[in-house]
Order: structure tokens, then C-alpha cells, then sequence
């Protein structure tokens, strides 16, 4: 069944360009701290590796505890409050405290419990990597509360329609720990060598390196108090929580907390086998520093625009209006598929040169990394997608299906990995890791749209192929230019001037870009793409209004 193409209303459209401009500045940010980072410790090597792995540690254990109730659970339930009499006021209070509670109790159980989950989640294999990684997970864990802090106060907000302060606090997070990595390279002049000397990282360098990527957490939380206030919300604790459907939002994040175990199950896994690698070949910085790249389009485009989706389509499922719900989901898929598809081509094009920049242009560094890039990159426009389905599900209230559907991903990467593991060699563990899991991203993202088209009884989807059609055609010239430039270029070559220096990498990777963008979207413009207009329109006027 197809849906008369909708467009998103001025108010949505104004609050995913409000979330766009957020996490672009952000994500920018986010980079020059990781190319600070890489600058001060490098990408490969026991002691990078490290820190990686303890300062992913507070989000998987966050995402674990407590990322499913606040991101799946919170809007929905917010939106369904806000018809009480006192507007919601109360239910929140009380749900806040109930994230708190469990908040810092979960943060100090795994502080204590540190040198266990660097066990389960990487088990290093020297015991100097062992105790270098546990006091750095020491310094890194409370980051947990903050975390936790940070997702309610900006759900409850984007409940209500307050949508900038969840994509501009992250900057002074960003900002908070680049003059952290400025004062650590101050402080203690680090260089390849003694940074791949365990021995050199005494306490008081864990201290700094840690505790300020710790502080950035902090302010990016506490600031959102601030905006609470501005939407006329105080905070009071309230630990009266009986009576207020508070069980509901227990179901639900159940089966929630079911999936992101599940998840973090995989993730387990795909570290394992990664940091077999670890040392002279790709392993967990460099992996973790292509998804950084991955996501940039992504948070920019699918989160913006799915957060300011998510928020209406939650109103609209509270209504019972599953026509308008469907609309809003088809119409999203649209808006967010027409730029992704260009942002992952250009990213494919450019990937050695983008990886050149966090590795001193040590061609095969950048090469090992740029692989892993291109095999993360195969599975975006899906990864995209999913996340906007997923969202679906969860204005419905609906986390039990989301659950069956990550656990049919989980088990298709984790073979899949396992297998790298087994057959592959070690240099190409990485690049083995990231396809099995574009893989089963993709399988995951077919079987989630397959069973919300039933769920809804329909999806748009003559208008969404027609609409992803357009897309692909249109990409085709873009792409051709794109390769041709690579090659002119000297991508695959060492020494050549895309990939050997700042200028070259700067200037190759905007030409690229610019060309890619022009002939794209001129072709979709050509060939009157709805979706184009829905997607830009907003940022233009918004732009606009800036210059005026």
C-alpha cells in the first residue's frame, strides 16, 4: 500500500535543523578531539588500546543498565503523561528518580567490580595491558551516572519539543576534554615511543588522560538542568512510585534491557576477536576510530531527524492513529535514505584520505584503517534506517519485537565473527569484523521493515521504492566522478598527494565532496525528487533566517 508522500511540518522541520547544526558542531568537535587523541597516543599500539578499551566502558555498561528504558521507553511514556492533570510534572519526577537510583547504583557496582569487566569485555592478553586498562576503568566508570544523567534530562526534554539542548551540551563535553588532551600533552610530552612503554603510564598520566574525558561526561549532564527550567520543570525527588503506571514503563524496559544485553553480548564478542590484533594490526582503537567516522553522517542526519520523528510519531500512536504513524515513518525513511546514500558513497571515495588524517599519514596505517572504514560504511544507509524503524516500534510500545529482531542480528554477527576469527588472517581480523557486522546490519534492517509494515499494515512502499530508485539513479554519476577524482588524486598509491599531507587530504577530500554533492543532488533534481526538497528546505531557511 502506498502513502501520499507527506511533508514534515515547518515545527519538524525546524527541529531537525535545530538538531542537524547541534551535532554537526559537535561531531566536528568530536573529531578534533579524537585527532587530538591519536595525535597524543596514537591508533595501534598496548597502551592506545587501553584506554580504549576502559573509555568505552561506562557507555557499554550504561547502554546496558539503563540506554534501553531512557531512549526506547521515555518519550512514549512522557508523551501519553502529559494528559494528567498536573501535565506530567509528577510521572516524570518520579521516573527520573527511578533512573537515578538505579543510575548510581549500577555506576558504583561497576567501579568496584572494574578489573571483572575489563576481563569479560576485552581480557587483555599482557597483565600490563590488564592493569593499565583497570586503572584507566577506574577514572572512566563514573562516567555512567553522567551518561544516565544526560539521556533523561534530554529525553524528557525532546518530549517536550525542547530539542537543542540534546545535540549542543555535547559540545562542552567535547570542549571539556580537548583542553584535557591539550594539558596532557603539556603536562607530560608524550611520543610514539614512551607511549608504547607500559611502564611510562604512571597515575598521575592516567589521572589526567581519564579524569578529564570523565569531566566532559559531567558537564554535558548537569548544563541540561539549566534547560529544564526553561520548559517550566523542576526537579524534585520522589520516591513515591507506586500508583503512577510506572509498571508499564517496567515492561517495557524489560524486554529492552533483554535486547541491549543481547547486544552487548555481540559487542563482547566482536572485542574479543578484535583485540587478537591487537598491537601491530588493526585492532580496537583503529576500529573504533572508523566508527566514529561512520556515525558522523549518521548523527547528523538520521538521529536529527528521527529524534524530531520519534517525538511525533509518539503522539500520534498515543492518539491510536496508526495511518498517521505510518505516514510519519515513510516519510522519515524517505527524508533520511536521500542523503545518506550520497554521505556513504562520498565517504567510501574518501576513506583513505579521512583515515590518513588519524594516522600521521603512515600509508599503511591509513590503509588498514580506511578498509575497515569502507567495510563499516557498506552497511549505513541500513543502519540509518534501522534506527528509525526501531523507533516505530517503540512509539507503539512495542520493545518486544525490537528484542527478537536484535537477537537474529547478534547471532548472525557472532557467527559471523567467529568465523573471521577462524579464517581469517590476522592483518585482516578489522576489515573481517566490520563486514560481518554491516552484514547482519543489513539482514536486521530487512527483517525489522518487514515485520513494521505488518505491524502498521502497509509502509509507503511503492513510494519508498520509487523514492530510493531516484536516489540510487542519481548517485551513479556522483559516484563515477568520485572515482575518477580518487584515482587522479592518488588514493591508491603511497606517496600520492590525496594521502600524503594535510593539504592534499583537505583539498582532495572537499573537491571530492563538492562534486559528488553537486551532481547528486542536480540528478535528483532533474529527476523531481519530493524527498530533496523535504530534506533541505529546513536547513536552507533556517540558514537563511541566520544571514538576515
Amino acid at each position: 500500500m502506498a502513502d501520499t508522500p507527506t511533508k514534515p511540518g515547518p515545527n519538524l522541520g525546524r527541529a531537525s535543523a535545530i538538531l542537524a547544526s547541534g551535532t554537526t558542531v559537535s561531531r566536528i568537535l568530536g573529531f578534533v578531539k579524537a585527532f587530538v587523541l591519536i595525535q597524543t597516543i596514537g591508533t595501534i599500539g598496548l597502551g592506545t588500546d587501553a584506554f580504549t578499551i576502559a573509555n568505552q566502558l561506562p557507555n557499554t555498561i550504561f547502554v546496558i543498565v539503563a540506554g534501553g528504558m531512557l531512549n526506547a521507553i521515555l518519550v512514549p511514556q512522557i508523551v501519553r503523561a502529559a494528559r494528567h492533570a498536573d501535565g506530567g510534572a509528577g510521572y516524570i519526577n518520579k521516573l527520573v528518580t527511578v533512573a537515578f537510583v538505579v543510575l548510581g547504583a549500577a555506576t558504583l557496582i561497576a567501579t568496584l567490580l572494574a578489573p571483572v569487566l575489563i576481563t569479560i569485555v576485552a581480557n587483555p592478553s599482557s597483565s600490563g595491558q590488564f592493569a593499565l586498562a583497570t586503572a584507566f576503568a577506574y577514572w572512566c566508570l563514573p562516567q555512567i551516572f553522567f551518561y544516565g544523567v544526560y539521556s533523561v534530562l534530554s529525553e524528557v526534554l525532546n518530549a517536550r519539543n525542547s530539542f537543542g539542548p540534546f545535540t549542543w551540551t555535547p559540545v562542552l563535553n567535547n570542549i571539556v576534554a580537548i583542553l584535557g588532551l591539550v594539558a596532557f600533552n603539556v603536562a607530560f610530552a608524550p611520543n610514539a615511543l614512551n607511549v608504547g612503554d607500559l611502564d611510562w603510564w604512571t597515575p598521575d598520566k592516567v589521572a589526567v588522560l581519564a579524569g578529564t574525558a570523565t569531566i566532559g561526561v559531567a558537564v554535558q549532564a548537569l548544563v541540561l538542568f539549566f534547560f529544564w527550567r526553561r520548559v517550566g520543570l523542576r526537579y524534585r525527588p520522589d520516591f513515591r512510585w507506586r500508583g503512577v503506571g510506572l509498571g508499564t514503563a517496567g515492561k517495557l524496559a524489560g524486554w529492552t534491557f533483554g535486547m541491549l544485553m543481547v547486544t552487548q553480548l555481540a559487542g563482547i564478542v566482536e572485542t574479543r576477536v578484535v583485540v587478537t590484533a591487537s598491537g601491530d594490526d588493526a585492532s580496537t582503537t583503529v576500529l573504533s576510530t572508523a566508527w566514529l567516522i561512520f556515525m558522523l553522517p549518521h548523527s547528523i542526519v538520521a538521529v536529527s531527524i528521527a529524534t524530531a520523528y520519534f517525538t511525533r510519531m509518539s503522539e500520534h500512536a498515543a492518539e491510536g492513529d496508526l495511518v498517521r504513524v505510518r505516514r510519519d515513518l515513510s516519510a522519515s525513511i524517505r527524508v533520511i535514505s536521500v542523503l545518506m546514500v550520497l554521505a556513504t558513497m562520498v565517504l567510501i571515495v574518501v576513506a583513505y584520505p579521512f583515515s590518513g588524517l588519524f594516522n600521521k599519514f603512515d600509508y599503511s596505517d591509513t590503509v588498514a584503517m580506511g578498509n575497515v572504514l569502507i567495510a563499516f560504511l557498506v552497511g549505513l544507509p541500513a543502519f540509518s534506517i534501522l534506527f528509525v524503524v526501531l523507533r516505530a516500534f517503540y512509539a507503539l510500545g512495542d520493545t518486544r519485537t525490537p528484542f527478537f529482531i536484535t537477537l537474529f542480528q547478534a547471532v548472525i554477527f557472532s557467527l559471523g565473527a567467529l568465523a573471521v576469527l577462524i579464517l581469517v588472517p590476522k592483518e585482516f581480523i578489522g576489515v573481517g569484523v566490520a563486514l560481518a557486522l554491516s552484514g547482519a546490519g543489513i539482514l536486521q534492517a530487512i527483517l525489522a521493515a518487514v515485520l513494521i509494515r505488518r505491524r502498521l499494515g502497509g509502509l509507503g512502499g511503492t513510494t519508498v521504492a520509487r523514492s530510493l530508485a531516484r536516489d540510487f539513479a542519481a548517485l551513479l554519476p556522483a559516484t563515477i566522478a568520485g572515482v575518477v577524482l580518487a584515482i587522479v588524486f592518488g588514493f591508491a598509491n603511497e606517496g600520492g598527494y590525496g594521502v600524503s599531507g594535510y593539504v592534499g587530504v583537505l583539498i582532495s577530500m572537499i573537491v571530492i565532496g563538492l562534486v559528488m554533492s553537486l551532481l547528486y543532488l542536480g540528478a535528483l533534481r532533474l529527476l523531481k525528487s519530493p524527498e530533496l526538497g523535504d530534506a533541505l528546505t529546513p536547513l536552507l531557511a533556517r540558514l537563511k533566517r541566520r544571514s538576515s
